[in-house]
């Protein structure tokens, strides 16, 4: 049950001050609040006797008052400490997974869901919260606490009386570590249904225009309900064995307070004990509702807490299928080479890529085109360094990629999308993502370079304008140039465009190609594309089909050579006249 106090030893080491002070604090706290019972019993014991003095009387009137006043400060200062410490968790596991997610390649978002890993991030890890902050609470008053007033129940009034109320403690703590295993296996299963169904809202979100254009509305509405009562199904079958802890610690209580109240009054009437010292025995036992109760939530927190912990260590602990290299090295050079390589994604059937040889010296331009499926963006993700290599090898500078870091790849890459992810933010932050240090003269430099000049003009706010969340709030055409702004303003070795012009007209791609070619002259360019009319210029063009390369050359020598590339080129042109 106490593994996951276990796993995060880490941290309790790490905050060890601040929890053997609140632990410390805690323990003060138990003595300021059994002491009140006793000094009842015995303003009892005294009124019966008939021994209270008016100096007597306010002798406890003030041990009362500065148990009070200790107790406050003492409860503020540990509730503080105790529960600061829980947040400063959560916060601590919140930036290490959004570390892990800013590392992790793109085969591990292949296999694993959005919702889901947002779950783990939220809900998993406010139980990880409640774990290290009112976790640890109820097991110190589970056991500290409860100690404490037996101790004084014993010590005090009577140890018979003591042992025989707390014969029914041993049945509970056996029933309750059964629930709490039981709670474990549910609440794993509801947590993972929860992940589910927030994935589901997300592509709901993300696809909302697609479902109002096929009117799935209905249909979506229905299928969420389903999964929402599945979800509550599930999250029930947790609270069902949740809502027996209460009424068990209830039940075992009234039995204490049967014993108690019974042998009691036996000891009483045999002068054992004072009646008093009885009423002082009752409040402890009602004192002992919390830390017995306090029981029942311990498992039911820890197995709540381990659960999740397990969730989100299963992120911490994955490994990335793109591990750097120990001892990297640095190029200068901007030369881009495939030699025989061969590439298949993790979870494909087939091979993707099949024998690619291509020599990109520094400062030319490739461009790479095919049908649809053809593997031309799997090309690129191989010079991203996004996927582990396959067969054969890929340098850059003269350097096997394998040698150098992914940060050392991607600074020298500027990278276009096909899709264009933009930020909720404005059109100029989107821009200086790609070099958040650039001035304005080089994002109007950027932004003329990407022909968006005239659109900036046009747009509500200019520069301050919101695109909203990916974009949603402009066109097609203004999504590409602001990202290959944003690509231009970094100013990188190698530029590389994946399919970055299919949303713009032709007067505006031949505008951008002619703006790439002057700006970036000595320096190199990928541009993948479906338009022919994009790589004309290129120093290489390569034609893949099917993950293989069906053609190669200058667009002079392919429209000369039948195939793909003639055919494609001849019904642009004609589509061109049409219009």
């Amino acid at each position: 049950m106490f593994d996951v106090l276990f796993k995060l030893g880490w941290f309790f080491k790490q905050e060890k001050k601040r929890y053997l002070f609140a632990v410390l604090l805690l323990l003060m706290a138990n003595v300021t609040e059994v002491l009140p019972p006793w000094l009842i019993g015995q303003t009892i014991d005294a009124i019966t006797t008939r021994t209270l003095t008016h100096t007597l009387f306010y002798e406890i009137l003030g041990a009362f008052a500065a148990l009070i006043i200790v107790g406050y400060f003492i409860n503020y200062m540990w509730r503080y400490l105790l529960f600061n410490g829980s947040q400063l968790l959560e916060s601590l596991m919140r930036r290490k997974l959004m570390r892990k997610f800013l590392t992790m390649s793109p085969g591990y978002y292949e296999k694993n869901r959005t919702g889901d890993l947002m779950a783990r991030a939220t809900n998993d890890l406010s139980a990880l919260r409640q774990t290290v902050g009112f976790g640890v609470l109820t097991l110190i008053d589970s056991t500290t606490y409860l100690i404490t007033i037996i101790l004084m129940m014993g010590f005090l009034v009577s140890w018979k009386l003591t042992i025989l109320a707390m014969l029914p403690l041993p049945l509970l703590a056996i029933i309750e570590q059964r629930l709490g295993k039981m709670i474990h296996k549910r609440y794993t299963v509801s947590q993972d249904a929860f992940g589910e169904m927030n994935d589901d809202v997300l592509e709901s979100i993300e696809g909302i225009r697609v479902t109002r254009a096929f009117a799935q509305e209905e249909n979506l509405n229905g299928r969420f309900t389903k999964m929402t009562t599945d979800v509550v199904d599930k999250f029930m079958a947790v609270e069902r064995l949740d809502a027996l802890f209460k009424p068990l610690t209830i039940v075992v209580t009234m039995i204490s307070f049967m014993i108690a109240l019974g042998y009691g009054s036996v000891l009483v009437n045999r002068g054992e004990i004072t009646i008093g010292e009885l009423i002082a025995f009752n409040v402890y036992l009602n004192m002992m509702v919390w830390p017995m109760f306090a029981i029942g939530l311990l498992f039911n927190i820890m197995q709540r807490g381990n659960a999740s912990l397990d969730r989100v260590m299963a992120v911490l602990d994955a490994e990335d299928t793109m591990m750097d290299s120990v001892d990297t090295l640095v190029t200068a050079d901007h030369g881009v080479s495939f030699d025989a390589v061969n590439f298949k994604y993790p979870t494909s059937e087939q091979i993707n890529l099949k024998a690619i040889d291509i020599e990109i010296n520094a400062g030319d331009t490739l461009g790479i085109v095919g049908p649809t499926g053809s593997g031309k963006t799997t090309l690129i993700r191989q010079i991203l360094k996004e996927y582990p290599v396959g067969e054969g090898s890929i340098t850059i500078g003269g350097l096997n990629i394998q040698q150098l870091s992914k940060q050392q790849v991607r600074e020298k890459i500027g990278y276009v999308s096909q899709e264009n992810i933009l930020f909720s933010r404005s059109v100029r932050d989107n821009i200086l993502f790609g070099r958040p240090d650039a001035t304005d003269a080089e994002i109007a430099e950027a932004i003329e370079l990407a022909s968006f000049t005239e659109d900036v003009k046009r747009l509500p706010q200019g520069l301050d304008t919101l695109v909203g969340e990916k974009g949603i709030a402009i066109s097609g055409g203004q999504k590409q140039r602001i990202s290959i702004a944003r690509a231009m303003i970094k100013n990188a070795d190698i530029l590389i465009l994946d399919d970055s012009l299919s949303a713009v007209d032709a007067k505006t791609e031949t505008a951008i190609i002619g703006h790439i070619q002057k700006s970036r002259e000595g320096r190199t360019t990928i541009i993948s594309t479906h338009r022919l009319s994009a790589v004309q210029h290129a120093d290489l063009i390569v034609v893949l089909d099917n993950g293989t390369i069906i053609q190669q050359g200058t667009h002079d020598e392919l429209i000369h050579q039948k195939g793909w590339y003639l055919e494609q080129f001849n019904r642009q042109q004609l589509t061109k006249e049409e219009m």
